[in-house]
């Protein structure tokens, strides 16, 4: 049952999200703020599964926010910023700097709730064409270096495809026929061998090295 925290500095997105999200059985609101500045307070205090914080946000935007929580707290909660724009490059940024998935405001019922439900489970992550874009654009060299280190199997280069894709364990082994099992095994082993925090950073880790090019 994914805890969640709502930061907004606009009140009506906030309701509006709490509204839909706690008409769900399986998912509880426990608190909401107008700013960044409050997260790491609400985080201490009420230990959510997912932080939900808008990316533009006037004295802690979501960018330094989520940075602040990965920083200062241990075992974080999964955090997914909003946006009005997909291409808008403070999303990228935030992803970047841990964010664990997006979610645009425009988008529908049912599609807020398979959000927080899909990072609280760390299973899968919504990656569009036009943050695909952004991620290709901002390619260097120490991306394509640690892709190059990293000396994926091709099992483990398949799947870091599939995870780019936007595919959960449960599609990702059904597309190669094994197990779930085996599917979380080998994201675990190109976690590792790219030092990335979570699926988020591993694929934009692929994305940047040009390892996967946006299409």
């Amino acid at each position: 049952m994914p805890v969640t925290v709502l930061l907004d500095d606009e009140q009506l997105v906030r309701a509006g999200l709490h509204a839909i999200l706690s008409a769900q059985p399986d998912i509880v609101v426990v608190g909401e703020a107008a700013d960044g500045a409050a997260v790491l307070p609400l985080v201490r205090e009420l230990r959510p599964d997912v932080v939900a914080m808008d990316v533009r946000m006037p004295l802690l935007d979501g960018i330094e926010a989520t940075r602040a929580v990965l920083r200062s707290v241990p075992n974080p909660p999964k955090i997914l910023v909003v946006t009005t724009f997909e291409n808008d490059e403070y999303v990228y940024e935030a992803l970047r700097a841990g964010a664990d998935g997006f979610l645009l405001k425009r988008a529908r019922p049912a599609e807020i709730v398979h959000a927080v439900r899909l990072v609280a489970a760390g299973d899968s992550l919504l990656f569009p064409a036009a943050v695909r874009s952004l991620a290709a654009a901002y390619g260097n060299a120490r991306a394509r270096a640690t892709m190059e280190r990293a000396a994926l199997t091709a099992r483990e280069e398949e799947v870091v495809r599939l995870m780019a894709r936007g595919l959960s364990n449960a599609e990702i082994a059904g597309r190669l026929v094994v197990g779930t099992e085996t599917v979380k095994t080998h994201v675990s082993a190109v976690l590792g061998k790219l030092g990335a925090r979570d699926r988020t950073q591993a694929v934009i880790a692929a994305y940047e090295s040009g390892f996967v090019a946006p299409r």
